[in-house]
């Protein structure tokens, strides 16, 4: 019997070399083969139609657009499984999140920390930029501290008819959660029960993805109606379906996270999910993304292999030009590495001891939180504080004394929510903490205007991955701050995991694939 013939080369490369294997990696959107020698021993690639001899498998072609679930891109009208999540104070701006719109992504204003007023200036741009489109939505944040707040934004949002809503922090559903998800669902023909408002819920822990993998609970339906905010054919609805159409599964991100590793909580969640959906006999199981640690191509390529039906980008998206955040912010967001974030007390949610995730490199703010939530445990009112710990936490911490931060907290609380000021009168405690919060709410105001002279006071969000995504983009396109717009950091994180994996594909044939293969390097795609 003849030897096989021998296959033709990958564009002047030998099917069997390194460079060979490397080129057919970088060109996943073409049909490869896999081919053996003579002697059946070694493996090599081919593009283009099957060739002649012996071969062992043939892989499809590949496209970033098919790394995730087809019903998540479905369900929200877009091309790509990728998600610009909301930061905070507008650092998710609405640029960003008309960028990603337009590039068939989704994205989320950040709206925690706003009041109403610019929300609603930013819903009413978006809902102008975007006109017919569904493919956006805006973030409605858990606040425990202010419960009427959540609840006007949440009913701002639906009012303007924001067609996603991105839940975070949610350690309980709470009404204006579960309004969100109620209000306006109806049947159609067909007798399926059809959602106006898309709710996509961040949780990092089991406990919380079941809350929002199951139906809302009776009590907080039964209120809701009574109270009029909901009917009693939506009340019905609602304990047909869960309370979210996807939920994202956070890990070791910027802001609130419970610094959880991916490999750990996702496959535990979606565990969770399937079987929730058989005890409960959904129709659709609710889509299960991921986030949290997302900056390099192969975070995101092991992401969707863990099963996550959608990413979500978070901390990288601050460097983006579109990012509301200072250029002096942006900066030493480009020097960080992946040890370069420390935990710091929450503003938000500073009374229940909540932490969440900073940079620590070429600033104070964490060390500096930390003292003022030690002082706050430690002593019951700030007429209490020994005067040493007083003099040096106005000295090195507030830059002012307590008394003058204490004037400015009124004069914000006055017009945000004079019920604090209410509180704080009788409660002690309570107006120690709104002085202490005074400088954890303004420490991100200052890193977003560029304040040089509060540099080191900059509360910036951050994880991980962003010290990843330096390293990853060193030297390359997307180092240059000017490339760094939030759609080419989407595209060149897709392009590259899908490089990856189609390496981990050709690698489980026992093709040895060379560790050039898995370098992508970013570059302008359209």
């Amino acid at each position: 019997m003849s030897a096989p013939a021998r296959p033709r080369s990958t564009d002047a490369h030998p099917p069997f070399s390194p460079e060979a294997v490397t080129t057919c990696t970088r060109r996943f959107r073409e049909h490869v083969h896999i081919v053996t020698d003579s002697t059946r021993q070694a493996r090599g690639l081919v593009l283009g139609p099957r060739p002649s001899g012996e071969v062992v498998g043939t892989l499809p072609p590949l496209y970033p657009e098919w790394l995730g679930g087809r019903t998540f891109c479905e369900a929200h009208g877009v091309r790509f499984p990728y998600v610009a999540g909301e930061m905070a104070n507008g650092i998710a701006t609405t640029r960003m999140v008309t960028e990603m719109a337009r590039a068939d992504m989704l994205g989320f204003f950040g709206a925690a920390g706003l009041g109403p007023p610019e929300v609603e200036r930013a819903v009413r741009e978006l809902a102008g930029r975007l006109e017919g489109r569904t493919n956006w939505g805006v973030n409605l944040i858990h606040s425990p501290a202010e419960p009427e707040l959540e609840h006007r934004v949440a009913k701002l949002l639906l009012h303007h008819r924001v067609p996603c809503v991105s839940l975070s922090a949610y350690m309980e559903l709470t009404p204006a959660a579960v309004l969100c998800a109620a209000r306006g669902l109806r049947r159609d023909g067909d007798g399926r029960i059809l959602r106006p408002t898309r709710i996509l819920a961040k949780v990092s822990r089991p406990e919380v993805a079941e809350r929002f993998l199951s139906p809302a609970p009776p009590d907080l339906l039964r209120r809701l109606v009574e109270q009029g905010e909901l009917s009693a054919e939506e009340a019905e609805l609602a304990r047909r379906v869960p309370v979210a159409e996807d939920i994202t599964v956070e890990a070791d991100s910027g802001g609130h996270t419970d610094n959880r590793p991916l490999g750990s909580l996702l496959p535990r969640v979606l565990t969770l999910r399937d079987d929730l959906a058989r005890r409960l006999g959904h129709r659709r199981p609710v889509g299960v993304g991921a986030a949290g640690g997302l900056g390099t191509p192969a975070g995101m390529a092991a992401a969707f292999a863990l099963g996550a039906a959608y990413v979500v980008t978070g901390s990288v998206n601050q460097t983006a030009t579109e990012a509301g955040v200072s250029d002096d912010a942006k900066d030493l967001l480009a020097q960080a590495d992946v040890a370069d974030v420390a935990m710091a007390p929450a503003a938000d949610m500073f009374e229940l001891g909540v932490t969440l995730q900073v940079l620590r490199r070429g600033t104070m703010f964490a060390p500096r939180a930390t003292q003022l939530y030690t002082a706050y445990r430690a002593y019951p009112s700030l007429e209490e504080l020994p005067r040493d710990v007083r003099t040096k936490l106005e000295r090195d911490v507030l830059r002012a004394s307590v008394d003058e931060v204490w004037e400015r907290t009124k004069r914000f609380w006055e017009v945000r929510d004079p019920g604090q000021i209410a509180r704080a009168r009788s409660d002690p405690k309570h107006r120690m903490a709104l002085v202490f919060r005074w400088y954890l709410g303004n420490s991100s105001r200052w890193a977003i205007d560029g304040d040089t002279t509060r540099r080191a006071d900059y509360q910036i969000w951050c994880g991980p991955a962003m010290g990843a995504f330096n390293r990853w983009t060193a030297g390359g396109f997307l180092a240059e701050r000017a490339n760094r717009t939030v759609v080419q950091i989407a595209l060149n994180l897709l392009e590259g995991a899908a490089v990856h994996t189609r390496a981990h594909q050709l690698r489980t044939y026992g093709v040895p694939v060379p560790a050039p293969a898995f370098a992508y390097t970013p570059r302008r795609l359209a």
